[in-house]
């Protein structure tokens, strides 16, 4: 099985919200962890998340969930659970919020006072599994 170099990580912030300080400091975290990133910029659709997924394909998305609706988890970024790409989210989430996040598709979910050590950490164990990193 072919092997990549570095794991290949979508930063994104779906959402009409227009803070993306955390995003981009999750991005610069896990360049910084020896991760390749992309980060989206604010306001992407699920289409548009799914979309640049595919392009760069990616290993991994992680949402930033702020302010973002949770019906903005559509069945379009299923499709991405479909080629086994990781989802996870970030950002201000209120504990009763994960159980249907999880639920949701995401595979884990970091809030705020999560570090990007754990991020990276988790982003490892998983892809390990799946013989990608």
């Amino acid at each position: 099985m072919e092997r990549k170099l570095k794991m290949r990580v979508l930063i994104a912030k779906p959402g009409l919200g227009g803070h993306d300080r955390r995003a981009k400091q999750i991005a610069q975290g896990l360049k910084e962890q020896g991760f390749e990133v992309i980060f989206t910029g604010l306001r992407q659709t699920p289409s548009q998340i799914v979309d640049a997924a595919l392009l760069h394909e990616v290993d991994a998305v992680g949402l930033s969930l702020s302010d973002m609706d949770q019906g903005a988890l559509t069945t379009q970024m299923h499709s991405l659970i479909a080629r086994d790409v990781v989802l996870f989210g970030f950002g201000s989430i209120r504990e009763e919020d994960v159980p249907a996040l999880l639920g949701a598709g995401l595979e884990a979910v970091f809030p705020a006072e999560s570090s990007v050590e754990d991020m990276a950490d988790f982003l490892r164990r998983r892809c390990a599994l799946t013989g990608t990193y």
